[in-house]
């Protein structure tokens, strides 16, 4: 046997030795191996709040990670890095909550955005400007970090901005005057609009741009209720305040058509 060939054939050898397998003549080791061998899958998994990322959803999402004490990391750049209620929020539950700035010094910080991000098992993203937030993710290539998390197994939520963001496109109150469309991570496929009940334009607006076509069909969420997504498949619908919905809004013909989606209490 030539040199190229020996060191070829010992390398498969090996490969098929490494995965329990008697590598045989004419037997491509590789094919023999199980698929118990191979790396399992993660799923990628999204929380969202259309207002009010409260206790009860920070304890939902600490469950989602599978860990007994998560350690979850509150992203504010569309708060311009205000803190909010989150710190409180996390008080009595068994997690380990921090903060990152967007709006940061290399003096002052000493961690890549990559080695912050990827080393929690929770993020959620906070309220405030979508448009501002989705800019300085960009610059920032914080965008393309947040899509490695996910990727990752990381759960990543968030309520208002925090839950538009993951969609790919919405309704914001972003720029002057008044709402618009603002186009987001396409995380999850489709629209959505945030505070469904709380602010008197966000659903006719919503229904009339998904009724002309202007906008994908999509999830309208009122305050403090939500949805649980694995991939892009809706695994379970929340809601941590009793008249709290959330709907399905799809067109049909030229007209938007709300499905309301039954939410399960959390608290």
């Amino acid at each position: 046997m030539k040199r190229r060939e020996f060191v070829i054939s010992s390398a498969l050898g090996a490969i098929a030795l490494k995965a329990g397998h008697l590598a045989l003549p004419g037997v491509n080791p590789l094919a023999a191996m199980t698929p118990e061998s191979a790396a399992p899958a993660v799923t990628r998994k999204i929380l969202i709040a259309g207002g009010g990322f409260n206790t009860a959803f920070i304890k939902y999402m600490a469950q989602l990670t599978g860990k007994t004490r998560p350690k979850i990391l509150y992203l504010p750049t569309a708060s311009a890095d205000r803190p909010g209620n989150f710190m409180k929020n996390c008080e009595g539950l068994d997690v380990e909550p921090s903060i990152q700035n967007s709006f940061i010094s290399s003096y002052r910080q000493d961690k890549s955005w990559e080695e912050v991000l990827l080393s929690v098992d929770a993020i959620v993203a906070s309220g405030g400007n979508t448009l501002n937030q989705q800019v300085i993710w960009k610059a920032h290539g914080i965008d393309v970090i947040l899509k490695k998390a996910w990727d990752q197994g990381i759960v990543l939520g968030g309520a208002s901005a925090g839950s538009l963001c993951w969609f790919e496109e919405g309704t914001t109150d972003s720029r002057p005057k008044e709402l618009s469309v603002v186009q987001c991570l396409g995380l999850l496929k489709g629209s959505h609009s945030p505070h469904y009940d709380r602010e008197v334009n966000r659903r006719p607006l919503y229904l009339k741009l998904i009724g002309s076509g202007e906008m994908k069909p999509g999830y309208a969420c009122h305050n403090d209720a939500g949805i649980y997504f694995e991939d892009n498949e809706v695994k379970r619908v929340v809601h941590s305040r009793a008249d709290a919905k959330v709907f399905y809004v799809s067109r049909e013909g030229d007209q938007a058509v709300e499905k309301l989606l039954q939410p399960e209490l959390i608290s």
